[in-house]
């Protein structure tokens, strides 16, 4: 029976996918996309008896998860495995990443339907998942490292998949080069880990910093460093700009890595690596915190001006990462992965339901749509309950999740944390509104989009229904008796948690507030962008500066460019100019010049006559006589 110690499986199946598509892919049938489903689908099926096998020994008492795998590089002492760690925080990353990648490749199906590089897109989607994997349960830096940078390639491909537009050949650059910023600084601060402790283990650092291995300046670095690489990952503000650009590539792929992989993958490195920000100086969580505060009142603000409908989707997941991020900085893991876990299933669903939208009409700009829901009552009925969810209303799993990262907040941290994230609940709910009332409900902008909108296909739509129905449920794993019937040892603050196994709670004064946040959220929605939209126009009319700055995204892209075009490239100017004059034409070029003069002009001391020779001989001699006899005398 398949049980914990066979975690290698999980990665080894998708990867195993890759390389065939790869290599034989034109040659089966259906581009062999039935492979990359199966691959994934088995995963998710091994996945569930390695979760059985998890229950299991919890209920025989403590247990900290299993470790398998083999030696990778051995030197001496120094050695590194290809080691896997199979635990409860692992096995909340997988189930989003199994479960909802193999919908995801079943939505793609009929969303790719037709394209010229359908089974290149499995391929690459195959290794997606197979380097998500390896990095959720990879039990050393390193191998989380490469994993890392694996995810990243594979980001690069898919944003690019339709490389032959510019726009989305830019967007891949873009996401590549920005994540690498971050990812310089997370190797800097693996390498300052594994120096002092000689390990990438991560319990075996654990122990060590536990041990005061580290002093605490030299620890506090080492784990900003590693944070730096969740800002790129995780699209935390300044490194954010990379994810609304990343809407250029495929609908399932954008599904895929806001939901289920790249973009959550900076939430569960920090999280993994808890115990080492906790034993840090506070400054480094009160980093954590002040940069995701910025990012999601950003994001939340972005979100009221954007008029595609994938990149309004796509602000609110730099709101749901930025929530993750202060629960983290609150030390609070558990509502962390609990929003992790059911921000998974709403954002996988808005996505695809959006796809639907994109592949039912040709549209995606929300002034050329409105009132879809009468020509797809089913995409548009799920896609309220991911815009609900997203919004936090009462009994959506958001709710629950974003509850429970109030309550962390509101305990741990002061009370301008507080507001802030309960006022971007608000602003939550009042983008989310907009951007349901603009699609689906109103008159038709484009009659001509709208009059060959359709439903989209089963293979497309059942995923989409199958994600709303559980985005429903969800969140109610906070609950003890949710979790126990369904084998767990209570919620999911006993199944997941920092140092002890907690209760979830939701005091009344904050479940109060949330949601009468997000009901006048929805109604300043409604009252702005119902029917005409004329209150929204008179709105942006009056302040025409703060819309401009919302839409122009604070003109930090802007900012970017500025440097790279003055600074950067200047630089780069004067780099080449010593690169090609000092190190090309005077250190090689000269080098070789002198060679060549000095060869010509001793070329004229030889004559090749013997008396030539003889006399030089002589006069030689003479002189270095009259040197000696001047230098005695």
């Amino acid at each position: 029976m398949v049980g914990m110690e066979h975690a290698w499986l999980l990665p080894t199946l998708p990867f195993g996918a890759f390389v065939v598509l790869l290599l034989l892919g034109p040659y089966l049938p259906r581009r062999g996309d039935w492979l990359a489903i199966g691959a994934v689908a088995a995963s998710f099926v091994l996945f569930a008896f390695m979760l059985a096998d998890l229950l299991g020994a919890l209920d025989e008492g403590h247990f900290e998860g299993v470790s398998s795998g083999i030696d990778w590089l051995r030197f001496g002492t120094f050695h590194v495995t290809l080691g896997f760690l199979f635990d409860q925080l692992a096995a909340v990353m997988l189930a989003v990443v199994t479960f909802v990648g193999t919908l995801i490749f079943i939505y793609s199906t009929g969303y790719m339907k037709g394209d010229p590089r359908y089974g290149w897109f499995f391929a690459a989607m195959s290794l997606f998942v197979a380097s998500m994997v390896t990095l959720v349960l990879a039990d050393n830096l390193l191998l989380l490292y490469a994993a890392w940078e694996g995810v990243g390639f594979c980001s690069y491909l898919l944003i690019g998949f339709w490389h032959e537009r510019r726009s989305a050949a830019e967007a891949a650059k873009k996401a590549f080069i920005t994540t690498r910023i971050g990812d310089v600084g997370f190797l800097i601060g693996i390498v300052l880990l594994w120096r002092e402790a000689g390990t990438f283990n991560i319990r075996e650092i654990f122990e060590f910093a536990e041990a005061g291995g580290y002093s605490r300046e030299y620890l506090t670095l080492a784990v900003l460093l590693l944070f730096a690489g969740a800002v790129g990952k995780s699209a935390q503000f300044p490194l954010h700009v990379w994810l609304p650009d990343a809407m250029e590539g495929p609908t399932p792929v954008s599904a895929l890595i806001h939901a289920a992989t790249m973009v959550v993958a900076g939430v569960y490195m920090v999280a993994r690596t808890m115990p080492l920000f906790d034993l840090a100086d506070p400054i480094a969580l009160n980093v954590v915190t002040s940069l995701a505060l910025v990012t999601i009142l950003m994001s939340a603000t972005m979100g009221l001006v954007a008029t595609d409908i994938k990149r309004v989707v796509a602000y609110s997941t730099l709101n749901s990462l930025g929530l993750m991020m202060v629960a983290l900085g609150s030390r609070d893991v558990t509502a962390a992965m609990f929003y992790l876990f059911v921000h998974g299933f709403f954002k996988a669903l808005l996505f695809m339901a959006a796809g639907n939208v994109i592949h039912g009409t040709d549209r995606q700009e929300v002034t050329q749509l409105g009132g879809l829901a009468a020509k797809m009552p089913q995409t548009a009925a799920a896609f309220g309950v991911g815009a609900l969810s997203m919004a936090a209303l009462i009994p959506f799993s958001g709710f629950w999740a974003k509850d429970a990262i109030l309550h962390g907040v509101s305990t741990h941290q002061n009370a301008l944390v507080t507001a802030l994230v309960a006022f971007s609940a608000f602003l939550s709910a009042v983008y989310m509104g907009r951007l349901y009332i603009l699609t689906f409900t109103g008159r038709p902008r484009d009659h001509h989009a709208y009059e060959h909108a359709h439903e989209a296909p089963p293979n497309m739509l059942l995923p989409v229904l199958v994600l709303a129905a559980i985005s429903v449920v969800a969140g109610f794993w906070t609950f003890d008796a949710v979790g126990e019937a369904l084998g767990f040892p209570g919620s999911i603050g006993k199944f997941v948690f920092f140092e002890e196994p907690e209760e979830l709670k939701f005091p009344s004064a904050i479940a109060v507030a949330s949601i009468v946040s997000v009901v006048v959220g929805l109604a300043v929605a409604g009252w702005a962008w119902w029917g005409e939209a004329r209150p929204a126009r008179v709105l942006g009319e009056r302040f025409r500066p703060i819309y401009q700055l919302l839409w122009h995204k604070y003109y930090v892209d802007e900012a970017y460019q500025w440097v790279i075009d003055r600074i950067v490239l200047a630089l780069g100017r004067v780099i080449a100019w010593f690169d090609r004059v000092v190190v090309n034409d005077t250190g090689v070029d000269g080098t070789a010049g002198l060679a060549f003069f000095t060869g010509f002009e001793l070329k004229f001391l030889q004559t090749g006559r013997l008396p030539n020779y003889a006399l030089a001989i002589a006069a030689g001699a003479l002189i270095a006589a009259a040197v000696l006899l001047a230098v005695r005398v």
